[in-house]
């Protein structure tokens, strides 16, 4: 017995037939739902078994599901054996060699000082290798650790070797020419660790910034007036 046309429910001989979407069909039947043009194999979209053109194919969408009273339950179920599972995982992790360290204000505290003190850290030995061949001027207290009987006498020599004193050194060699007007604002409040560092608030205004290396640049700040050298990493370029 030959089979209908799922269109027009009338007998599909086999030279016309169309097998498609699970249904036989007219090949004059086998048509778009909306605008009924004639497709093919090639050219339809099948939803929900049913042939649609390109430009008529149903698109899908989502729903938005109302915060009712049931789901909020649900929810919030769902959160409690959340945490249910946490706790019980914590428990049996207990004990394996590591455990859960709160951020206190105390630990907070340390690890800012521990900044500072790598941010000085790294500022000393970047002076260092700006002095180059100055080493001596820097350290005044070399002459008289290797001092000589020949040197006892000789007042105006140890006057000469402790004429250059460490902080004007230091701040003439900080103290690069403003350049092309950078702009950059700070993303972080930075306290000064040195005499010849510019202390800032988030937010203020570097102006005048010119690139010294990889992690420090020199300014000026807009709010105060000060100009001196500041971290790279709390500055961001506007």
């Amino acid at each position: 017995m030959n089979p209908l046309c799922s269109r027009c429910d009338r007998v599909v001989y086999p030279t016309e037939k169309v097998n498609c979407l699970d249904k036989y069909w007219h090949k004059g039947c086998f048509s778009c739902e909306v605008c009924k043009m004639t497709l093919n194999m090639k050219n339809y979209k099948g939803f929900e078994k049913r042939p649609y053109c390109n430009a008529h194919y149903p698109k899908t969408s989502f729903t938005s599901v109302a915060d009712t009273p049931e789901n909020l339950r649900l929810k919030q179920q769902s959160k409690m054996q959340s945490q249910v599972l946490y706790k019980e995982e914590f428990e049996k992790n207990k004990g394996k060699g590591f455990s859960v360290v709160a951020d206190t204000p105390e630990l907070q505290r340390i690890k800012k000082t521990q900044d500072q003190i790598s941010n000085i850290k790294y500022h000393e030995d970047f002076e260092k290798s700006r002095m180059g061949g100055e080493g001596p001027p820097m350290h005044p207290q070399s002459p008289q650790q290797n001092t000589t009987p020949a040197y006892q006498p000789s007042a105006a020599s140890h006057n000469y070797h402790y004429e250059p004193e460490p902080a004007p050194v230091r701040q003439a060699a900080a103290a690069p020419p403003p350049s092309s007007g950078k702009r950059y604002r700070a993303v972080y409040d930075y306290t000064a660790a040195d005499e010849d560092e510019v202390s800032f608030m988030d937010g203020d205004m570097i102006l005048d910034v010119q690139q010294i290396d990889e992690g420090w640049m020199y300014g000026r700040v807009e709010r105060t007036g000060q100009q001196g050298m500041l971290p790279a990493n709390y500055v961001e370029a506007i």
